[in-house]
């Protein structure tokens, strides 16, 4: 055997080789740091160390699912410490985490860096102007949403992006439509056009389809006519499905009758109006619910023909139907039962729901950054049920209940602040443990809570209420003391906040017609009735196509996954005595003073008079 140097030196070689083809190691991976190692870190450095230790920890948490501390530590973090690089970082992962939490206000704050003079890839800002977007139409800004959605498109040609903007362009009202319309690029033009085409359609998903192909044909490279939004698309499949007779169950004698009459007045007119716009309307039998039972009721509804059952309207009855498995007839009850879900399928529950206001009161406020709230209530049944209903919501939105009192609508309202915020013998109010404040009350004693917070040094205490404080008719006398308070109704009674005036509302010729003589709270009722009407018409979509809302009379309305429908409705604040568009929402609280310039402020036009589903 050779044994010379030079041999070895080969088989060495050969060695080496071998064992490098047989276990060459990969790329070596990085094994994430402990995020608990990171985070206390973070408590012993400086400022800008720190933020780049909860930013790596809040990354490493979200990668193994632990979003919920992610996004707590992603918001907690002082992004103004951060580099360039890192804060771009920082926005994408806080808003993602952010939007899938419904943490709107989390968003928009992360994607604030688009407004600031930085460099980021076109990729990102997209992503970003996308979750801006998406953020502004939860937070119940559908005009800066359409905007900021239909310029990313028109920047990307996403199609991707169109089921996003039906659902805020859906949202605008005739005015609003007009605004973005003038001195437009197409694609502009073509969705505020079909946006009007859907509202001039009312409930006639006929007419809706032949004026959408007629704008197909208009509009073929838009990108909603080469694809086209799911809702839209879906409604094709109802064609068949229109609603063509409807029974409604009414007591035309008793305690609700004159309610009753109210409500029914409401849907004829809007019949009326329907049948005169050309509109493809049901036919509509009354039936006198006073001394019948449900199942003759519901016989006679098949007897006729009829498809949908509008009513009953006794809560009674409602809670007895409620707890059934099915009804013989899709049926919109005009009142909610009295349990805690509705079990029937085939029922819809639609009326105006003081809970429902004061579950929205409590979102609002939270969404507002409020988190400790003091709760003024009558001590009556209705104050205990809508009462526990902000509580509840409330704390569902991880605000915290500091002080609440039931108050005598009848005894002194001095003495009722006293109590709620434990003034002091200085007669000035504890309010360091509180930063607003629910209040349930009528005119009469809502008038006089403002003065009185001011007396005891509360004067900057913001109150949230219900529409039941405001009589319904501007009275700037009377309502001066009023003025900050937040409130909500439904559009016909706040017409200029809700959407800039009456020409624009929701079914506005038949707000006119019904308006003239009415008193305000037979006006809501009447609103209902309207509105009853066109739920009824669509209950066939509302069944089929999940999120189905209609902007109407009394509010925006959507069914709950047990069929209870939801009122949404606008907010205003009184100033100078007037119900005017609040000063500030939860979208314009961040961006400040800039909100008008970075999504451009709404112009005033004049609105038609044609009605429109708003």
């Amino acid at each position: 055997m050779d044994k010379s140097p030079r041999n070895f030196l080969a088989a060495a070689l050969l060695a080496l080789l071998v064992a490098g083809c047989a276990g060459q190691p990969g790329p070596v991976e990085r094994e994430d740091a402990d995020p608990q190692e990171l985070l206390e870190q973070a408590e012993e450095q400086s400022a800008a160390d720190a933020a780049r230790s909860r930013l790596e920890a809040a990354d490493i948490l979200a990668r193994r699912g632990n979003e919920t501390q992610a996004l707590d530590i992603a918001k907690a973090i002082d992004a103004g410490q951060l580099e360039n690089e890192q804060r771009i970082r920082w926005a994408l992962l806080l808003s993602e985490l952010a939007l899938d939490h419904e943490d709107d206000r989390a968003v928009i704050e992360a994607t604030q860096l688009l407004d600031e003079d930085r460099d980021i890839a076109t990729e990102d800002a997209n992503i970003l102007r996308q979750r801006r977007g998406l953020a502004l139409g939860n937070l119940g800004e559908p005009l800066a949403a359409t905007e900021t959605l239909i310029a990313l498109q028109e920047d990307t040609d996403n199609l991707d992006l169109n089921d996003a903007i039906w659902k805020q362009i859906s949202r605008l009202g005739e005015r609003q439509l007009d605004s973005l319309a003038a001195d437009a690029s197409r694609l502009m033009r073509g969705w505020t056009e079909l946006a009007s085409l859907q509202q001039r359609s009312g409930g006639d998903i006929n007419r809706l389809i032949r004026l959408y192909d007629d704008w197909q044909e208009r509009y073929s490279s838009h990108p909603a006519a080469r694809r086209s939004p799911a809702k839209l698309d879906a409604l094709r499949d109802l064609r068949d499905e229109q609603v063509e007779r409807i029974a409604v169950l009414l007591p035309e004698s008793g305690s609700l009758a004159d309610v009753a009459g109210e409500i029914r007045e409401g849907m004829e007119a809007r019949h009326m109006q329907a049948v005169e716009d050309g509109e493809s309307t049901p036919q509509i039998t009354f039936l006198d619910s006073s001394n019948s039972d449900l199942e003759s009721l519901y016989a006679e509804a098949t007897m006729n023909g009829a498809q949908v059952v509008i009513g009953p309207l006794d809560k009674d009855q409602v809670s007895r139907l409620e707890n059934r498995d099915e009804l013989p007839l899709p049926t919109l009850a005009l009142n909610y039962g009295q349990s805690e879900e509705n079990q029937a399928d085939n029922l819809f529950q639609y009326g105006l729901s003081a809970e429902d206001e004061a579950r929205q009161v409590a979102r609002r406020a939270y969404l507002d950054g409020h988190r400790r709230s003091a709760v003024l209530i009558p001590d009556n049944d209705w104050g205990e049920r809508v009462g526990e209903a902000f509580r509840r919501e409330w704390e569902t939105q991880g605000g915290d209940v500091a002080t609440a009192l039931r108050y005598n609508p009848d005894a002194s309202v001095t003495r009722a602040i006293e109590r709620l915020l434990d003034v002091d013998g200085n007669d000035r109010a504890r309010t360091d443990d509180i930063d607003m404040m629910f209040l349930l009350a009528l005119p009469r004693y809502a008038r006089q809570v403002p003065p009185t917070l001011d007396y005891y040094y509360a004067e900057e205490l913001p109150i949230y209420g219900t529409s039941h404080l405001y009589e319904g008719r501007p009275q700037p006398d009377s309502d001066h003391d009023l003025n900050d308070v937040f409130f909500i109704d439904i559009p016909w009674l706040l017409p200029d906040a809700a959407v800039g005036g009456e020409d624009a509302l929701p079914y506005a010729n038949t707000y006119k017609t019904l308006s003239e003589e009415s008193d305000p709270s037979l006006l809501k009722l009447k609103a209902m009735g309207v509105d009853a009407y066109e739920l009824a018409r669509r209950l066939p979509q509302i069944q089929q196509i999940s999120g189905t809302e209609v902007f109407g009379a009394t509010g925006t309305l959507r069914a709950q996954d047990d069929g209870r429908i939801q009122r949404t409705l606008p907010w205003a604040q009184f100033i100078d005595g007037i119900p005017q568009l609040p000063m500030q929402s939860a979208a314009r609280g961040i961006f400040g003073d800039d909100f008008d310039d970075a999504f451009g402020e709404e112009k005033e036009e004049d609105g038609d008079d044609d009605d429109d589903e708003s």
